[in-house]
């Protein structure tokens, strides 16, 4: 069997060419924080009062500053969020062949994150295809979870 060749339709949408170490490093970021939101959960923010003996001069602005709004605020839209990233991951993660799931979730997602030859021994894998699978795997949920970089074409 031959190479599959690509349509019309597939080199239309082949536009931007992919940034692979940028959309790398996004996935990762994502997945990092999905898994210490998981570990630990959320770390609400608190209004700390500091009393200060100096005067403050305020300018004619009349800006008010609500400090414990804005922190109650920021909790529950950030707690949202991440209970949101968390569900979006695990649909992402349901699509994903079984053998690429477990390298993601060994490499990421578990507590001790385990070394990538560590792994690809424990699984039966070699080398190549370990790295192969991962690669594949981050591209697919780069593109399930809209975190693709792309490369800015100047010139």
């Amino acid at each position: 069997m031959g190479k599959r060749r690509k349509n019309s339709a597939q080199l239309a949408f082949n536009i931007l060419p992919i940034d692979t170490k940028a959309t790398r490093l996004a996935v990762e970021d994502y997945l990092e924080e999905v898994r210490v939101y998981r570990q630990i959960g959320f770390v609400r923010r608190e209004a700390a009062m500091t009393p200060s003996y100096e005067p403050r001069l305020h300018g004619n602005t009349n800006a008010i500053s609500k400090p414990t709004e804005q922190i109650a605020t920021w909790n529950v839209s950030k707690e949202q969020e991440l209970k949101r990233k968390s569900e979006l991951l695990e649909m992402a993660m349901s699509r994903l062949k079984c053998v690429q799931r477990e390298i993601i979730q060994r490499s990421y997602l578990d507590a001790e994150g385990a070394f990538d030859y560590i792994s690809c021994g424990e699984m039966g894998l070699s080398d190549s295809t370990y790295r192969r699978e991962k690669n594949e795997a981050i591209g697919w949920l780069a593109a399930a979870l809209r975190i693709e970089r792309f490369e800015d074409e100047v010139g």
